[in-house]
């Protein structure tokens, strides 16, 4: 059982700017973007790709920054996008699979919204991104070992994030009303 899509009511926020932003973290292939799509519209919050933003602000595609500029490049792109690139209020921000990854970013996200990491195995993970190329750290000649590799030196980061859903067999629906659920709760205790 893999990700499947629903079709939720969109239930209409009080007011945008006093809804604290929801940044999903997590590894990619975790459903970060899917699952961000399906809350943002349940709750009423604008949804942000923050790897989609950098890609309107280059002109250009992620795979590209990373082959002509290099990941040391992107990770800068990404600390700009984090520190004035999107609302300070009322997003769902799905934040590529690195960003908290950097130095200060994972302190620096915790200040600007709530924090839900979704998780998933390395093996849901490569079935979910094996056919996509556009993902340049999985260009490799063992994906699902890179994967692996990967996700060992990332996960006690992705650990201290916040709370976490794990997706694996779970329908972006079934997930998303569990990050919702997380969020109203957590979102009365934001200030």
């Amino acid at each position: 059982m893999g990700f499947t899509s629903i079709i939720m009511t969109r239930v209409p926020p009080k007011d945008k700017s006093s809804l604290p932003n929801l940044y999903l973290v997590g590894f990619m292939g975790t459903g970060k973007s899917a699952v961000g799509r399906n809350v943002a519209q349940r709750l009423g919050l604008s949804f942000i790709d923050s790897d989609h933003s950098i890609e309107q602000s280059e002109g250009r595609p992620i795979a590209e920054i990373f082959e002509r500029d290099g990941e040391p490049a992107f990770r800068r792109m990404e600390r700009v996008f984090v520190e004035s690139g999107h609302p300070q209020s009322g997003c769902l921000v799905s934040c590529g699979g690195g960003l908290i990854i950097q130095p200060g970013m994972l302190e620096l996200v915790k200040g600007k919204g709530l924090v839900i990491c979704l998780l998933a195995s390395p093996e849901t993970i490569y079935e979910r991104t094996r056919h996509r190329k556009h993902r340049p750290l999985l260009n490799v000649g063992d994906p699902l070992e890179q994967i692996r590799t990967m996700l060992a030196t990332r996960e006690p980061v992705y650990r201290k994030a916040g709370t976490e859903v794990l997706t694996d067999k779970r329908s972006i629906g079934d997930v998303a009303a569990h990050v919702c659920r997380i969020y109203q709760s957590e979102a009365q205790q934001w200030s």
